[in-house]
């Protein structure tokens, strides 16, 4: 896990904006990106001079290794200790995430001594942009994406069951770098391809079939996504299949090419949107056009209609459009792209084309 102490810096820096002193973090992945812990439990507390990880016994010799600068306090009742710690340092107000359960928000209701405040996405705004280093970890997990899809097409053929598909393409994955997917794989054959989630079944690909592959895997704790239709026997795709595929590709470029620092993820989404609906299938592109990836495989910012958050540099989204015709088959096409400050690297930079294997 790559790790900037820098984070914690930009916490405080928020924090002072918030007007609380001190900060309490359950939400897993926040712990992960603030404080490089990799255990399965705890909690952090960051003050604005300290910083704690309260967890259990279990984690004490790898934190010696991974968190030597952070205070450990040894505990099965994270909560209690973090307020016992804000309590020594006589904090007045602290923050929490709003993500907790309502046992955990009533137990910092009935004993803390300070303010408690529920905050909303503050880490989550802060990971939103990447560094360097955190920008050539998704590049990297994007490169093994795109050996992973060629592997599936140098691979598939009828007589396969989505599941098989979705299995060897793990395998490959794994075997290749990647720790575990960032969600369960889509394998649509066929009619079921107009199931914009259609996870894999035991249904066989027959020659004729369309497939989407959407997938997304952990590469050194960052995660890539990406979505690709092609079809089963050279030819064999109708005038109509290659429409809509035609439809949302050109959504896809023309969507991409507006990506840049200062664009807000609604106005994004009317392009593509826009342009599907002025080629008849509007009704048929039924989610949003994209969002922000990065340690979890659904991050700020968003993309889609009723957001109005602006585009920053470093971050990283997807677009995504798509249409699916019942009777027909449905396609969807998905890049990541990275937001630069004069407009856009696409990450997942190979092929787009209708391919029939």
């Amino acid at each position: 896990m790559y790790y900037s102490k820098q984070r914690v810096a930009n916490l405080r820096q928020e924090m002072a904006k918030l007007h609380i002193d001190g900060f309490l973090v359950t939400n897993p992945a926040n712990v992960k990106y603030l404080s490089n812990f990799t255990g399965d439990e705890g909690i952090l507390l960051v003050t604005e001079n300290g910083k704690y990880l309260i967890t259990d016994s279990r984690f004490e010799v790898q934190i010696a290794d991974e968190n030597p600068d952070w205070t450990f306090i040894e505990t099965r009742y994270y909560l209690k200790e973090a307020l016992e710690a804000a309590n020594k340092e006589h904090l007045a107000s602290i923050g929490f995430e709003n993500t907790i359960d309502y046992a955990s928000y009533d137990y910092l209701d009935e004993n803390a001594v300070c303010d408690i405040v529920p905050f909303g996405g503050v880490i989550e705004d802060l990971r939103s942009v990447k560094d360097p280093r955190e920008i050539e970890l998704v590049k990297e997990s994007c490169d093994l994406a795109g050996k992973g899809y060629q592997y599936v097409l140098d691979n598939v053929h009828p007589g396969q069951t989505e599941r098989e598909v979705a299995t060897k393409l793990d395998y490959f994955m794994r075997m290749n770098g990647a720790s575990e997917w960032s969600f369960e794989s889509i394998v649509a054959s066929g009619e079921r391809t107009t199931r914009p989630h259609g996870t894999f079944t035991d249904k066989k690909i027959e020659n004729g079939d369309l497939v989407t592959l959407d997938f997304g895997y952990y590469l050194n704790d960052y995660t890539s996504d990406v979505t690709r239709t092609f079809g089963i026997g050279k030819g064999m795709q109708d005038d109509k299949v290659k429409e809509i595929y035609d439809v949302v590709l050109n959504a896809n470029q023309k969507t991409i090419e507006a990506v840049k620092a200062g664009v807000n993820g609604q106005d994004l989404d009317r392009i593509g949107r826009d342009y599907i609906t002025k080629r008849g299938y509007g009704e048929y592109f039924n989610h949003g056009m994209g969002h922000g990836i990065g340690l979890s495989i659904h991050e700020l910012p968003n993309v889609g209609r009723t957001y109005r958050e602006f585009m920053r540099e470093g971050q990283v989204i997807t677009i995504e459009p798509g249409v699916y015709v019942p009777g027909v088959g449905g396609v969807r096409i998905e890049d990541d792209i990275l937001v630069t400050k004069d407009g856009h690297e696409v990450l997942t930079d190979f092929s787009k084309k209708l391919i029939e294997v």
